[in-house]
């Protein structure tokens, strides 16, 4: 019978950015963390970050690796069809809320959620006002709620129709304040020190968006969602130079992709498979420097 996860590595947080598909290569990062039966005490996530999060939260090796490589061909998963019914180019009601009972595509082990000593934070952007929101143990009362959260969370704006929580809109939690690394959302629970798992790239800075009236018009009926898209390249780039300049000074380890050449919107599982294989290669190199990082 499997045993209740203790946590063991108290006092770090582990973060993930997101990243559509490009988490094809950064779920490795969650596979090898729970094959090396590393607990952390608090996980956040963004985007696809959120989908990792909740997927270490079960210890499930292999909906980690699935959610990001073969799941992508699945029929029902998204493309231009769904996008033109107004479902999105990826059909988020089908990837979240209805692939995770046990008899359907993705089965998630909520037991192994509930048991999980983590706490942790899934982190949207509300619509109408431009608020971060964040969700957390607190706040998920069904596993509905969970995947509702997770949904919310990753659905990229303008490919992907906002999901509706209570009465509110949300899209894309890399909008808000840090601009896609939760960061913020581990210090706010207390934590300085961290395991970033980015999706990008050392040498990766983002790019302003071009065609800004077409974003201004797009969402004319919610300008806050305009004006995030439209700012968040300079905000991530000073968040990943402040991650930086933490992990010189020894309070962040950062993992990043030696190499990422699938953006994210693959489809084709082969490259999302070679990706998770060179994935959980660098994982397997920087495995003993996390252990001795989050040990000290």
């Amino acid at each position: 019978m499997p045993t209740t996860p203790v946590v063991n590595v108290p006092d770090v947080a582990l973060v993930f950015e997101g990243g559509g598909m490009r988490a094809a290569y950064t779920s490795a990062v969650v596979v090898a963390l729970i094959e090396a039966g590393l607990v952390f005490p608090f996980v956040a996530g963004i985007s696809a970050g959120a989908s990792n999060t909740v997927n270490y939260l079960t210890g499930d090796a292999w909906r980690a690796r699935a959610s990001f490589t073969t799941f992508a061909a699945d029929p029902n998963f998204g493309g231009w069809r769904t996008f033109v019914r107004g479902q999105g180019l990826f059909n988020s009601d089908y990837i979240y809320r209805r692939t995770s009972a046990p008899d359907e595509a993705l089965p998630y082990n909520y037991q192994a959620f509930l048991d999980h000593p983590a706490e942790f934070s899934i982190t949207g952007f509300r619509a109408r006002d431009g608020a971060t929101v964040r969700w957390g143990r607190a706040e998920t009362e069904t596993q509905q709620h969970l995947m509702s959260f997770v949904q919310a969370s990753s659905t990229m704006p303008v490919i992907m129709p906002p999901v509706d929580i209570d009465g509110d809109l949300y899209v894309d939690g890399a909008l808000g304040g840090t601009g896609g690394i939760p960061i913020d959302a581990a210090r706010a629970a207390g934590y300085r020190k961290m395991v970033v798992v980015l999706t990008q790239e050392r040498s990766y800075t983002k790019k302003p968006l071009t065609n800004p009236w077409f974003y201004r018009r797009h969402f004319r009926r919610h300008p806050a969602v305009a004006d995030a898209l439209l700012s968040r390249w300079s905000r991530y780039n000073s968040t990943r130079d402040e991650l930086f300049e933490l992990e010189r000074a020894g309070e962040v380890y950062v993992f990043a992709p030696d190499r990422m050449d699938i953006s994210n919107g693959e489809r084709n599982v082969a490259r999302l498979q070679a990706a998770h294989e060179r994935g959980l290669a660098q994982a397997a190199r920087e495995l003993p420097a996390i252990r001795e990082f989050v040990q000290a």
